[in-house]
């Protein structure tokens, strides 16, 4: 089996909801992103031959999830008030939205599952809040 992994990394605030602790309240991290993929052939022909996959593609694409998420306020679907948001984007804040508690956990799933999406295949994703609590998703 080949493994290729690369990593991407952003910063953004998240929080909690419903959470009894100190993450109930807005706070940032930076987030590090950490991908493998992995196959039993490597390309036969062509000018990737060799390769599982080019890399540029591959850091490209973890790349881009990053970017899209990075120095934003991240929150769950439905716990933010209208007239908070109203006022956040009034403000120009760049705010992302998601279906699930944004945690480690469930970021890795999520960016395991958008990247299976378009084709890579993904051993697992790793997504650390702070250089020692790293959560991991995969086969």
């Amino acid at each position: 089996m080949y493994y290729l992994k690369t990593s991407a990394c952003f910063d953004s605030a998240h929080f909690l909801h419903g959470y009894n602790g100190k993450c109930a309240n807005i706070h940032g991290h930076h987030w590090v992103v950490e991908v493998t993929i992995c196959s039993g052939k490597l390309q036969g022909s062509g000018e990737k031959r060799g390769m599982l996959l080019d890399f540029g593609d591959f850091k490209q694409a973890v790349k881009e999830l990053a970017e899209s998420l990075d120095h934003t306020l991240i929150y769950e679907k439905n716990t933010l008030k209208p007239a908070t948001l109203a006022a956040l984007r009034e403000e120009g804040f760049s705010l992302v939205e998601t279906d699930f508690r944004p945690t480690a956990e469930n970021f890795a799933a999520h960016i395991y599952a958008d990247l299976c999406s378009k084709g890579l295949p993904v051993s697992c994703v790793t997504v650390c809040e702070s250089p020692e609590n790293c959560a991991v998703y995969g086969e």
